[in-house]
């Protein structure tokens, strides 16, 4: 998926010299390319995430586009006062990049675990969240994103995740994108943890349990309409989410509703409320923190009513 992002950031930069690309001294094998062919488009601010985002607020308000890159937490939790107070605070057009979202740097240990990142994003004013699940949506977002000024954080994975669809979907109104279509539950995925969710449709099925998968790459602003009249006709909603239970997009939608007094029945499933002190692969130490397959199997199930 960080391959897609920068493949597209190149695509629009070659037509748009305001958009730019500050990275914190890494993902060079990803970026090269880029800072080759867009050298002015392009900073190394080192391992230094205030001063970038600093940086960041600097060139949009001088009317750039700056793309800020980084691993994991570096760039969402390290700089959270620059992200708050220079960028939200001014409504400037900064885009924050995180590769490896949830669990995907489990082998590095808990800080490299991005697993509260939704919640504390979304909390920030003004600030547009985006989680998507391949690399046809990653592309979609970034096109969303330089289409409106103000900030925005984008959430990617960093293993070469599988298409879940044949081109970029159309994310302009933010509404959730069918993957797999059933008729007895819904279930609703924010990020590359579709995966598993296909996993336990494709399970259930066996067992005569329809399961509708749908992916949700916008997370802020979140079009509750759209995700109601997704899961109409289907017992009710299951939000899956490789991040804590706290706060992250199952929140969202819990939220939205409960403002607008649906009555649907919703359970939100993700990481337990914990700090994850294990380290290893990233469906291991899933597994390990409240989200086996076997567990997500039987809360599906459970919502179908089987």
């Amino acid at each position: 998926m960080r391959d897609a992002f920068v493949k597209k950031l190149g695509e629009v930069a070659a037509a748009d010299p305001a958009v730019m690309l500050l990275v914190g001294d890494l993902g060079f094998g990803v970026v090269a390319d880029f800072g080759v062919t867009y050298p002015r488009q392009f900073l190394n601010c080192g391992v230094a995430e205030q001063s970038m985002v600093g940086v960041a607020a600097g060139l949009a308000a001088a009317g750039r586009r700056p793309f800020v890159y980084s691993i994991a937490n570096f760039p969402t939790l390290r700089p959270l006062e620059q992200i708050r107070n220079d960028v939200c605070y001014h409504g400037l057009g900064v885009t924050l990049v995180s590769v490896g979202a949830g669990l995907a740097y489990g082998s590095l240990g808990y800080t490299h675990h991005a697993v509260e990142d939704i919640a504390i994003m979304r909390a920030l004013p003004g600030m547009r969240v985006y989680s998507p699940a391949d690399a046809f949506e990653c592309r979609a977002a970034v096109t969303e994103i330089l289409a409106d000024p103000s900030p925005a954080y984008l959430r990617l994975g960093k293993n070469k995740e599988p298409l879940m669809h044949d081109a970029e979907p159309d994310l302009s109104q933010g509404a959730p994108v069918l993957v797999r279509d059933g008729s007895d539950v819904t279930v609703l995925v924010a990020g590359p943890i579709v995966t598993q969710a296909l996993d336990v449709a494709t399970s259930l099925a066996d067992d005569g349990v329809s399961v509708r998968v749908l992916t949700c790459p916008v997370i802020k602003p979140l079009n509750a309409d759209a995700i109601r009249e997704a899961a109409d006709g289907t017992a009710g909603i299951v939000t899956l989410e490789e991040h804590t239970i706290l706060g992250g997009f199952g929140s969202a939608v819990l939220e939205a509703f409960a403002v607008r007094g649906w009555r649907t029945p919703i359970l939100p499933l993700g990481l337990a409320d914990a700090a994850t002190s294990i380290i290893g692969g990233q469906e291991w130490i899933r597994e390990r923190a409240g989200l086996s397959t076997p567990y997500v199997r039987a809360q599906v199930a459970a919502m179908a009513g089987a």
